[in-house]
């Protein structure tokens, strides 16, 4: 009568969505105060007050029927000129607004590179990096395509090169990065991109086909201590920049952000024609054409990063000394410690005793490991402490 595929993924929530529900409703019994959710990737800092000056305007100042009509569906020319122009300002580029697509978020920007690269019939296979955002899985399946994983680097959760040669073939079409990492928070360093640029463009030779970089860079803004997130597509030129402004700018809720297509893709025209076809299947139609206005009023605001450092390293230096091992924060908004015992969805399980919520590693494909969200109050994460504290003796 329906899809199975559509039921499953329609009716069993992810683990993490499970995990906040959990949280809420645990909540309800012994007090917010008491519950420790680290479950979710909400940010928790407000929208820049920009952000509320240029809705206003240009509610105000914009014809109420063309701001609210539809726009041309790669997204209006001015606002893709506006976009354009700051990146290449940011990282020395070369785009206009041809090479825009404006989306409804990154989600949408991603899955619709995957639409538009499987080719009906064959036998295609998009390669990704353990930890990994899960939504890969589905996004890709529900093409027709395949996701294969590499497994994941433990010391510094950079690229396992040899790993990758290992799976790379002619069936693949593409490979996703996601820098800075959900659920590391670990950022790719200038050598592992290069290093993989290297890779890919022998691979193409030897397999007579491109095979595509779908960099997913929700978090590009989110970098701490100095670092520089490299501008994937200054090394390699097949690449696809999908990115939003859910984290940059506080906005998830509002699903607004774009594909970059550089001219030096192979076949430039055929690549962008097949985004937009992609967008049309997939009901896209356009992004927000009041947010596509907000983001381009607003595309060179400051990313407030400072509450999310201050609480990445407060968290951090809170488990290192409760005996956790992990990866000092660089990016985004998230640890990824190692488990207190081997079975990572156990160690959850056994956490929720305490109400602390965090999410199994297995979940990113990296079992061992849990997710800690860091984009929530301070004094949850001050007043979670010792309650981490309590666990790790457990298994002292």
């Amino acid at each position: 009568m329906v899809s199975e595929k559509m039921h499953t993924l329609g009716t069993k929530k992810s683990t993490i969505r499970t995990i906040f529900e959990y949280g809420k409703q645990r909540a309800a019994v012994v007090g917010a105060e008491n519950v420790y959710d680290f479950s979710i990737g909400n940010p928790n800092v407000p929208a820049p007050e920009a952000v509320k000056t240029a809705i206003m305007d240009i509610l105000n100042t914009v014809d109420t029927c063309e701001l609210h009509g539809y726009t041309i569906a790669p997204g209006l020319p001015q606002v893709r000129e506006t976009i354009a122009a700051s990146i290449n300002r940011r990282f020395g580029t070369n785009f206009a607004g041809k090479n825009l697509f404006m989306t409804s978020g990154a989600a949408a920007a991603i899955t619709i590179c995957f639409k538009a690269l499987h080719e009906d019939g064959a036998d295609d296979e998009f390669i990704t990096f353990a930890p990994y955002f899960p939504e890969y899985g589905c996004f890709v399946e529900s093409v027709g395509s395949k996701l294969s994983v590499v497994p994941a680097n433990t010391e510094d959760f950079q690229i396992q090169f040899d790993k990758l040669e290992e799976m790379l073939s002619p069936k693949t079409k593409a490979v996703i990065i996601n820098s800075p990492n959900n659920p590391s928070g670990v950022v790719y360093s200038e050598a592992t991109i290069k290093k993989l640029a290297e890779i890919l463009s022998a691979k193409e030779k030897e397999f007579g086909h491109p095979i595509f970089i779908i960099s997913d860079e929700p978090y590009r803004e989110l970098v701490y201590g100095g670092l520089t997130v490299p501008y994937v597509a200054k090394y390699y030129p097949n690449t696809l920049v999908c990115y939003s402004w859910s984290k940059s700018l506080s906005l998830p809720g509002e699903r607004i952000g774009y594909i970059v297509v550089p001219d030096e893709v192979a076949d430039f025209g055929r690549v962008y024609g097949a985004i937009a076809g992609a967008a049309r299947v997939l009901t896209h139609v356009n992004a927000s054409s009041l947010f596509q206005r907000v983001v381009a009023r607003c595309v060179d605001e400051p990313s407030n990063i400072a509450a999310y450092e201050r609480n990445g390293n407060l968290l951090y230096n809170g488990l290192i000394e409760a005996g956790f091992t992990c990866q000092k924060p660089q990016g985004a908004f998230y640890l990824f410690p190692k488990a207190l015992e081997e079975d990572d969805q156990a160690f959850c399980k056994k956490a929720m005793e305490y109400d602390l919520l965090l999410v199994p590693g297995s979940d990113f494909g990296c079992p061992g490991y849990f997710r800690a969200a860091y984009c929530i109050k301070e004094s949850t994460i001050r007043n979670a402490l010792p309650v981490f504290k309590k666990l790790a003796a457990e298994y002292k």
